[in-house]
């Protein structure tokens, strides 16, 4: 019995160990709903026009660790988008996000997964590209 509970320390302590300092990763099975936070790469237009936008002008967004529930955000508008891939989403603007020429800010937010407080790290927000409206 003795050797058992031993073990069981041993054990725990192991897993504790193998948590603590390998974070939210593929080896943390405790992790295994949690979303990778986007990176954004590219737009595939820096430039357009407002006359672009009036009919709804769709813009893909290249970068990496795109997910299902991963979105297109304009100025802090979340548009309806399409994940075509894990480095490629879609998402058509319209008139109603962009109403005038300047510039706006463009990043990708994924909403964290369901990790609960195991430490850890789920989803996040891009950093940003600025695309111009002339």
């Amino acid at each position: 019995m003795k050797r058992i509970r031993a073990f069981l320390r041993l054990l725990s302590a192991l897993v504790l160990g193998t948590l603590v300092l390998q974070g939210c990763n593929a080896l943390n099975p405790l992790c295994g709903s949690a979303r990778p936070a986007p990176i954004m790469g590219s737009l595939s237009a820096s430039t357009i026009t407002l006359a672009e936008v009036q009919p709804g002008f769709v813009l893909n967004v290249y970068g990496a660790n795109f997910v299902s529930s991963s979105v297109v955000v304009i100025n802090g508008t979340k548009l309806s988008t399409v994940v075509t891939s894990g480095t490629r989403l879609q998402a058509t603007i319209t008139t109603a996000v962009i109403s005038a020429p300047g510039t706006a800010d463009v990043a990708v937010d994924t909403p964290s997964g369901n990790s609960g407080d195991l430490g850890c790290r789920s989803g996040g927000t891009s950093s940003s590209l600025v695309l111009t409206i002339t």
